[in-house]
């Protein structure tokens, strides 16, 4: 059965850091959580994957970014899992697959896997396994609404039922709208970009 994956990240943030490209000295985008689903051809769920991950260079969550993604200290603290094992674990859920992100998401998990292994921690699957795909450009050709909405508010802004419970910016509900908006459009009779369907 073919199945692909949408993913999403949440990763660490302070004010101005976007409009500055995290470039202010000691800002790096370390990931916090991780969200994916694994879909099949009609965009129905097959499977989900969500991870809190503890962040090394800046363990203490900004005010700013808890806001942002109502993740707080405390559930990073309790439930967060080292980044090596995560993004193991993660690229281990990817592998044959087809895995596509609304925006460059896979950048931001290259830079995470390359600090993990700097550090001399073993991340136990690679990139070669999967096949990453930015399709934010199909997308936004498709519905020119989108092109200035994140992923977490397509689901809005193509006017579509709300896709599951939660908010914007929290990983697993963004991939939701996510879900949403490329089931919408493949009901307008648009194709996915070629590379995006894998048989496991």
């Amino acid at each position: 059965m073919p199945t692909f994956i949408v993913f999403d990240l949440e990763f660490t943030t302070w004010p101005g850091a976007l409009e500055q490209d995290w470039g202010a000295p000691g800002q790096l985008r370390e990931i916090v959580q991780i969200g994916a689903l694994r879909l099949r051809e009609d965009c129905s769920v097959v499977e989900e994957y969500e991870a809190l991950v503890r962040p090394v260079t800046n363990p203490q969550l900004s005010p700013y970014f808890t806001e942002l993604t109502g993740i707080d200290q405390e559930a990073v603290d309790r439930e967060g899992v080292p980044a090596a094992e995560a993004l193991g674990d993660f690229l281990g859920f990817c592998r044959g697959q087809s895995v596509l992100s609304y925006g460059n998401d896979m950048v931001v998990l290259g830079e995470n896997v390359g600090w993990a292994r700097a550090r001399g921690e073993e991340v136990k699957n690679g990139y070669l396994g999967a096949h990453f795909l930015n399709i934010r450009p199909w997308l936004n050709t498709l519905a020119p609404e989108t092109a200035t909405a994140n992923v977490g508010r397509l689901w809005q802004v193509l006017g579509l039922p709300k896709p599951a419970a939660g908010r914007e910016h929290s990983a697993l509900f963004d991939c939701y709208s996510f879900a949403a908006a490329i089931k919408h459009l493949r009901g307008t009779g648009a194709a996915l970009p070629e590379g995006c369907m894998r048989r496991r």
